[in-house]
């Protein structure tokens, strides 16, 4: 009996001396956050950047939090407030702005001009960290104008949600135990996907008829070695600058794009043009007239064939590829 009201005591202590540190431990304020986007504009490939506007609202009760001023917005290049408004009756901060911001990104662009990007935009308060203020997203209503068009591209989808950033440094507060702070953030992320037939063929008709050029040269009579040699190098020269042509407007990228595959694909093809026109070049010389035009026959046909397969293979797959693999989280 004695021990256990021993036990007892000794329960009744530890409630005691832990209450003060459970007292102590704060639950933080919530912000109601939401945004309506206005437009999308000024999309820039080769420096990985575009504008956005859009309208930011936010309600809390905490004065101190003063998002007017600590508002962070960490993939911006840099952003103005051309509007707001604070209302703060009832005891709660109303705060509704407009900013205007050039956004920085990167884009995926294995699968241009087929591509699907997702813009992403979020902000955090730079003074208070996530044991002081969460962010808490307002569902109700549209968070984009369904009306506003973006130029060759079509709006799929938009999700909003709310998380924790961990920064693995103290910002120099030596009061910290280890370098490693928390803030919370609201984030933003749009979908949208390339209308991308008209530009494709915009950037791709060249090489095609680049292509079509030195397949041509399969229906000139064998005895005019040189013309078909000429058209073959000059339409393999085409090739190539046409690929210059679109790199220049693109960003650098490590990988093997569909643009580096479709112009690797034509130039491959028109060297074996070359090879098989060389080929029939020697059944000429040793008088094999009705060979080598059989030759070119079959090669004509059975390049055009593979050649077509082969683009409208690598089209697809570019154009159907799931949206998690196209696109960097």
């Amino acid at each position: 009996m004695l021990k256990q009201l021993f036990a007892v005591a000794a329960f009744i202590t530890s409630i005691v001396i832990c209450s003060p540190a459970i007292a102590q431990k704060t639950t933080p304020d919530t912000v109601l956050t939401g945004v309506y986007i206005t437009s999308i504009h000024d999309i820039n490939f080769k420096d990985k950047e575009y504008s956005l506007n859009l309208w930011l609202w936010l309600k809390y009760k905490n004065k101190k939090f003063d998002f007017l001023h600590n508002l962070e917005v960490p993939q911006a290049k840099s952003y103005t407030t051309s509007f707001s408004t604070i209302d703060t009756t009832g005891g709660q901060v109303y705060l509704l702005m407009k900013l205007q911001c050039v956004m920085k990104d990167s884009w995926a662009i294995d699968n241009f001009p087929f591509d699907k990007q997702k813009l992403r935009f979020s902000i955090e308060n730079s003074q208070f960290d996530s044991d002081a203020l969460v962010f808490r997203v307002d569902t109700l209503g549209k968070h984009f104008d369904p009306r506003f068009t973006l130029r060759g591209w079509r709006v799929d989808s938009l999700d909003i949600k709310t998380g924790i950033k961990k920064y693995e440094t103290a910002f120099g507060d030596e009061s910290l135990a280890k370098p490693h702070t928390e803030y919370s953030n609201f984030r933003v992320r749009l979908q949208i996907d390339r209308d991308a037939m008209g530009l494709f063929w915009k950037m791709f008709l060249g090489m095609y008829v680049a292509f079509l050029i030195a397949y041509m040269c399969f229906y000139i009579h064998t005895d005019s070695i040189d013309s078909r040699f000429g058209l073959s190098v000059g339409a393999l020269f085409a090739v190539i600058g046409n690929k210059y042509i679109i790199d220049s407007t693109l960003p650098e990228s490590t990988t093997f794009t569909l643009v580096d595959s479709l112009h690797g694909l034509t130039l491959l093809f028109i060297l074996t043009v070359i090879i098989c026109t060389a080929y029939s070049l020697r059944l000429v010389k040793l008088e094999k007239i009705a060979q080598a035009k059989k030759f070119d026959f079959w090669c004509a046909q059975v390049l055009l064939l593979v050649y077509l397969l082969v683009n409208a293979w690598l089209i697809y797959g570019a154009n159907h590829v799931p949206v998690l693999a196209a696109i960097p989280q």
